[in-house]
């Protein structure tokens, strides 16, 4: 079955394996049709985004009756997730690229939360300026949301900001059921990280960093008071508060030790340390539930896929249940009712393509909900594979194929993730699916430096601009040793850091790529950290220090930058560079994609520059995501023509 309209009408879940096709352009580059389905608390009700070109529209339907219950405009917000704060609250993230009002200085991504009423069809932003008493507070809601139930009543902690002569975070607590009363309950200051509290409303732990030192702090409540439990240095990676441990009266810190990222729990009744949970093994990351904070589950990658390991057994069986109702595709959990009797799950898979499904755990009932992108049918091929660099680090790959069209000397787009701390994982993207809907293969390599576990993100440490760059090009002399791909027709194409892998691919590595597609790339490293330093001026150097390490830097000062910036390297350039950029990017400014045109320009190499409007980092708008995709396809079919 499938939503229309808001409304969800019954069907058996039985779809046929669909044939393999190259979808248009614009169903890939647009926003999803159906995206961020979220379950209530007692699984009565479900909440999901609808997208129809530009047009956002938030519904709420009844699972028990199929009546729509709700809807919500998203207007000119960029949306960036929905959750249940109980049975009648949905909570909204958006966020919007600005300077806020009474403030001076560079555009920044500030994000805030409206709190959508069901049963009153009412949206309230929280936190509102014009409520909360004392205190000089910004409408700014960052970080997880946490929830508790003090006097039976659905109360938010969230993390805001309170204005002195700079902006300082500040933990702010909203009564949903006592009129949306809103008061500060922490003043922070620029050492602080972040807060737990308990289900009785009551904050148990603070953590703290103090940048003149680099000394971390964490305070848990003991005797009824937050007292030091665990303290020391760290230049980076200093020990983080995740939630709540699996066992009751823990809570779960994050931290590296020994090369390894772990996870231990710590006990507030003794302020101790214990054993590393889950055991050994490339863990990755924990789940925690927002209606409680407790870490409900660990991640790991393997064969570039993600496992989850629930740490209720009850749980872990219903979890091997639905697993069992998909085999060989990739499943997803995406949101739960509080007692795991009904989830819904995203599914990526050669049998029911990329849709939401809903399971009914208790009954083993499944049903669909909806395509993410309707009319999308089966993804195309994705292979997973594993090639060995030049000394010798095992580099794990997806290779994604065009449909139609035999697997040698194929023409190739090396498409790198951004981050560098990511990772390409075997599930759905649209951008590389695209690019192979037109007749290319699409090779996604998870270079050294690329987030699969501690050690291999380690490994990429110093590399940036060498090895982790050869990786890339390792990557293409293996495939075409394997007759997969035609050496002399490849492509780059990347964002972010990807981007800055393209740039750095045609004008460091010489003859491998005959284009390259650069979307919000960094192209100037000295001029790039200079801008990163000078908005977060107020915070210290943390940012500075952590891509210093990556380039293998001392400062905006080292020369070693030089070497590595793309725009010093201009005379190396021999083939077509195509520039994308948002105007409002506040994560790379579009200066760096400007200064590269206007240099490629200046020696006359063939270069083009698209301007997105209003556009952000992310890529967030229908509008300009198509128009990024119809100028990259034009450019790749132009220079490096599939047919």
């Amino acid at each position: 079955m499938k939503w229309r309209g808001g409304v969800l009408a019954a069907a058996a879940f039985v779809l046929a394996a669909t044939a393999v096709h190259a979808a248009p352009l614009e169903l890939y580059g647009r926003l999803p049709t159906l995206e961020d389905v979220s379950i209530s608390p007692d699984g009565s009700r479900i909440a999901f985004v609808r997208t129809t070109g530009d047009l956002r529209r938030i519904y709420v339907v009844s699972l028990t009756d199929h009546k729509a219950l709700g809807a919500v405009n998203v207007g000119d917000k960029k949306l960036r997730g929905l959750d249940w704060a109980d049975d009648d609250h949905l909570l909204i993230r958006v966020s919007t690229t600005t300077v806020p009002v009474g403030f001076i200085g560079m555009e920044s991504e500030w994000y805030g939360l409206q709190v959508y009423k069901i049963g009153a069809k009412s949206t309230v932003s929280v936190p509102d300026v014009h409520i909360v008493k004392g205190v000089d507070v910004m409408n700014v809601a960052s970080g997880r949301v946490m929830l508790s139930h003090p006097d039976g009543h659905t109360v938010l902690f969230l993390r805001g900001m309170y204005v002195t002569d700079r902006t300082l975070p500040a933990l702010i607590r909203v009564d949903l059921d006592a009129g949306y009363n809103q008061r500060v309950i922490r003043q922070g200051s620029a050492a602080s990280r972040g807060w737990v509290v308990n289900d009785a409303g009551e904050v148990v732990a603070e953590e703290n960093y103090f940048e003149g030192d680099r000394r971390w702090v964490i305070d848990a409540k003991r005797d009824g008071h937050l007292t030091q439990v665990a303290a020391g240095s760290a230049a980076l990676d200093y020990p983080e508060l995740v939630g709540f441990g699996p066992e009751e009266g823990t809570l779960i810190v994050s931290a590296i030790e020994n090369g390894d990222a772990v996870w231990r729990p710590l006990s507030l009744q003794s302020g101790q340390l214990g054993l590393p949970i889950l055991g050994p093994g490339p863990i990755v990351g924990l789940f925690v539930e927002s209606r409680n904070q407790r870490v409900i589950a660990g991640a790991q990658i393997q064969d570039l896929r993600l496992k989850y390991g629930f740490f209720d057994p009850g749980v872990e069986a219903r979890w091997q249940a639905i697993l069992r109702a998909f085999p060989g595709e990739n499943v997803f959990l995406v949101s739960s009712s509080a007692d795991f009797s009904k989830v819904v799950v995203l599914v990526d898979g050669t049998h029911h393509g990329y849709l939401y499904a809903l399971i009914d755990t208790n009954s083993g009932s499944t049903s669909s909900i909806g395509e993410s992108y309707e009319g999308l049918g089966t993804p195309l091929e994705v292979r997973e594979l594993t090639y060995t660099a030049a000394d010798g680090l095992p580099i794990p790959a997806l290779l994604t194929l065009p449909a139609g069209r035999a697997a040698k000397s194929l023409p190739l787009v090396v498409f790198p993730h951004g981050g560098p701390a990511a990772s390409d994982l075997d599930e759905f993207d649209w951008w590389a699916q695209a690019m192979a809907a037109q007749g290319y293969a699409v090779l996604q390599p998870n270079y050294r430096g690329s987030y699969l576990n501690w050690k291999f993100m380690s490994a990429g440490f110093g590399e940036w601009g060498r090895k982790m760059q050869t990786d890339l090009s390792d990557g293409v002399r293996y495939l075409a040793k394997e007759g997969l791909v035609d050496p002399a027709r490849v492509c780059i194409v990347g964002a972010s850091y990807g981007g800055y892998a393209a740039l750095a691919g045609v004008t460091l590595e010489g003859d491998v790529y005959r284009c390259a597609v650069s979307v919000a790339g960094l192209s100037d490293l000295t001029r790039m950290l200079k801008w990163v330093n000078a908005r977060t001026a107020l915070s210290g150097r943390e940012s500075e220090r952590y891509w210093d390490r990556f380039m293998g830097a001392k400062g905006t000062d080292d020369p070693v930058l030089g070497t590595l910036s793309p725009l010093k390297h201009i005379d190396a350039v021999k083939v077509p560079v195509l520039l994308i950029h948002g105007r409002d990017d506040t994560v790379v400014p579009f200066e760096q994609s400007q200064i590269m045109y206007d240099a490629l320009k200046g020696a006359r190499k063939s270069v083009q520059l698209v301007d997105l409007k209003q556009e952000d980092h992310w890529l967030s708008r229908s509008q300009s995501r198509l128009l990024m995709l119809q100028s990259t396809i034009a450019f790749l079919r132009a220079n490096n023509s599939p047919d």
